[in-house]
């Protein structure tokens, strides 16, 4: 077999750059809708960036559940109120591309209120759905205070 000229692996290596760059700030988008919309208090909006399936997977602490409607409904009982929201903020985001349609992004959350500031980590599975990149998997763990 004869080897590609330079002139090609260079392109295909620049083309995937740019691919794997464009997924990274696609992602980073996503995540930033999600504390906008929670900011102002719209849970349905930080929805957004979940995939609208029964398959959707949440853990926190020692609980796990699947599907959008049942993890919109536990965001909506845990903080009904702008008090509980809070100000989030994310922080020390890592986004690891795996494939063309599945990312990992991995950071820090904070929730701002006047009462305390709970934080902890989170570890997303991104899938490039049909509707652009759609949260699949959700471990999130909280820092005891």
């Amino acid at each position: 077999m004869k080897p590609l000229p330079t002139l090609i692996v260079t392109f295909l290596f620049v083309f995937s750059c740019d691919s794997t760059l464009d997924a990274k700030m696609e992602i980073s988008s996503v995540l930033e809708s999600q504390v906008a919309a929670w900011n102002r208090g719209d849970i349905d909006g930080y929805m957004s960036g979940y995939w609208k399936n029964d398959s959707v997977r949440f853990g926190s602490d020692a609980d796990v559940i699947f599907g959008w409607q049942t993890v919109t409904d536990r965001y909506k009982a845990k903080y009904h109120s702008a008090e509980l929201m809070g100000r989030l903020e994310f922080s020390n985001i890592d986004i690891a591309i795996l494939s063309g349609n599945s990312a990992i992004a991995f950071g820090t959350w904070t929730l701002h209120r006047e009462a305390d500031n709970p934080m902890g980590l989170f570890t997303l599975v991104l899938r490039k759905t049909g509707t652009g990149w759609k949260i699949i998997h959700d471990h999130t763990s909280s820092k005891k205070q």
